[in-house]
């Protein structure tokens, strides 16, 4: 008996061409941050490769949002990054201690992530497209740091990671449909201070793709066919309170660079982790559909303050510790319908967390997130903080957010 294929329907046709497809390849170099990673790197050469599925709203759908971000594209894909040719090796150094270099180079693991991603249009012509690009995953690594074969691998510290990339492209349109894409990106893994060692791993790259965009010359003939009413602006405050996990760098040191080498601690693989705790108070201004400003006060307590200063016992004490730090922050909210980012830049006003903290953090810090809001319950949004002291995870949280609108 023949059995005929089902007829696509013009309603279904119409559907699927909400949705694309790319794939892409990012030859690029693994950055050393600063003068320690400098040191240990030895060859920084890597690349990455990846396919992603693609979504557009197009200006029919009477999408607020998009019509505000100008029809972006949202990617959710995965991303192989082949790092195979990366070395690193300490020498002798007086700045390492009692440690005793091994007589073979450690290698960076390959990483698979499954991320998603938001690309804003900033122009768009019949052939031309540049945008912008921010995403969010999670990684797992096929190798990390251990002292039997990867000691030097100070890099990544956990087989499972978070991804953070950033990026700018341009795109020539041969047709509608089809495109061939070239730009700048930048990503990053690490496990956001829950394991040790965590210096992270940040790749700059020049990318090269192929896109395949049938939605693209809707958006571009018809992207004014759309115009959303003015947006109500209005003052709320924002009331959260997080939760989170830590490691700590101080017991990382003294295993590495404080203990002889006959000790058990010597270049140990497994570290404790603390609980961590912060709360938030802040007022912020929606001027707009997309965005939210504003300042706030924010609370950290560290379970693991009185460990730290009986580890700082074998090289130098502060004068003071204090499970308790207080900040200032610069707050912005990105939102997108449910889905919101948070940023924020603060500066302490009140922390004493030990001599290695006070000598390698600066007196200020950054916090990135992502939220889901649930409108239902009052627009209590549930997410997830990094906190950071120049890029460099200090813990990662759970956090709950409050917002009452004034």
């Amino acid at each position: 008996m023949l059995i005929l294929p089902k007829t696509v329907s013009a309603a279904e046709r119409d559907s699927l061409r909400r949705f694309g497809a790319e794939v892409y390849a990012t030859p690029g170099t693994v950055l050393a941050i600063d003068e320690y990673q400098k040191k240990f790197m030895v060859k920084e050469g890597t690349a990455s490769f990846g396919a992603a599925l693609n979504y557009s709203a197009l200006p029919k759908d009477s999408d607020a949002f998009a019509a505000d971000y100008g029809y972006p594209t949202f990617s959710f894909g995965l991303r192989y990054s082949d790092h195979h040719r990366v070395r690193m090796h300490r020498e002798k150094d007086s700045e390492w201690r009692t440690y005793e270099p091994v007589d073979y180079q450690s290698r960076l693991g390959n990483i698979i992530t499954a991320y998603a991603s938001f690309n804003r249009p900033l122009l768009r012509t019949r052939r031309w497209e540049i945008d912008y690009m921010l995403s969010m995953g999670v990684g797992y690594s096929h190798k990390k740091y251990n002292n039997r074969d990867d000691i030097d691998n100070l890099l990544i510290g956990s087989r499972w990671l978070i991804y953070f990339g950033a990026g700018a492209h341009a795109t020539y349109h041969i047709v509608p449909e089809w495109g061939i894409r070239a730009g700048i990106d930048y990503y990053h893994h690490s496990n956001g201070g829950m394991n040790m060692p965590n210096k992270g791993v940040n790749v700059l790259g020049a990318s090269l793709g192929l896109v395949y965009t049938p939605y693209y010359k809707e958006v571009t003939e018809h992207v004014r066919d759309y115009r959303p009413g003015a947006f109500q602006r209005y003052w709320y405050l924002n009331f959260s309170a997080g939760a989170g996990i830590k490691a700590l760098n101080e017991e990382f040191q003294l295993s590495q660079f404080y203990s002889s080498t006959d000790s058990p601690d010597y270049c140990k693989n497994h570290f404790h982790r603390y609980a961590t705790w912060s709360a938030q108070a802040d007022i912020m201004y929606r001027y707009a559909r997309r965005w939210a400003s504003g300042v706030g006060v924010d609370v950290f307590y560290g379970t693991y303050t009185d460990d730290v200063k009986e580890m700082e016992k074998n090289w130098q004490q502060a004068d003071k510790y204090s499970r308790w730090s207080v900040g200032i922050a610069a707050k912005h909210e990105v939102f997108y319908h449910q889905w919101s980012i948070a940023m924020s830049i603060g500066y302490y006003l009140f922390r004493h967390q030990g001599f290695k903290p006070e000598a390698l953090e600066q007196p200020y810090y950054e916090r990135v997130g992502l939220y889901y809001t649930f409108s239902r319950l009052g627009n209590v949004r549930l997410g997830f903080n990094v906190k950071a002291h120049r890029t460099r995870a200090d813990y990662t949280e759970i956090c709950i957010t409050v917002p009452v609108r004034l």
